[in-house]
């Protein structure tokens, strides 16, 4: 398969997060534009995830520690882990799950 991120369908998952997906048997890609304040509610899930930051600055609580994460950054958030974020400016990120995130196609 091949894809041109810039021409998948953007899909608000939550409000202020707007995601490119690409699904594979085995893992999910999230490619988000985000919108400064939007936040994600304290959560957790079966999948691992790895999120990067691409652009701008967001806040980010894993397993009870909050940090702001800025361009560059990765963190690997284990399956169950608690966790919630907030874009503190507009951001872009990618998120990476495995296994493949069901309720996002």
């Amino acid at each position: 398969m091949h894809y041109k991120l810039a021409e998948i369908t953007p899909k608000e998952i939550m409000p202020g997060y707007n995601g490119r997906l690409v699904h594979t048997q085995n893992t999910s890609l999230a490619f988000w534009e985000v919108e400064q304040g939007a936040e994600v509610p304290e959560h957790s899930h079966m999948n691992e995830q790895i999120m990067h930051v691409i652009e701008g600055e967001f806040e980010f609580t894993l397993d009870g520690n909050t940090q702001v994460y800025y361009p560059g950054d990765i963190v690997v958030i284990s399956p169950n882990l608690s966790h919630s974020g907030k874009a503190l400016t507009p951001c872009k990120l990618l998120d990476v799950f495995s296994p493949t995130r069901e309720e996002y196609k």
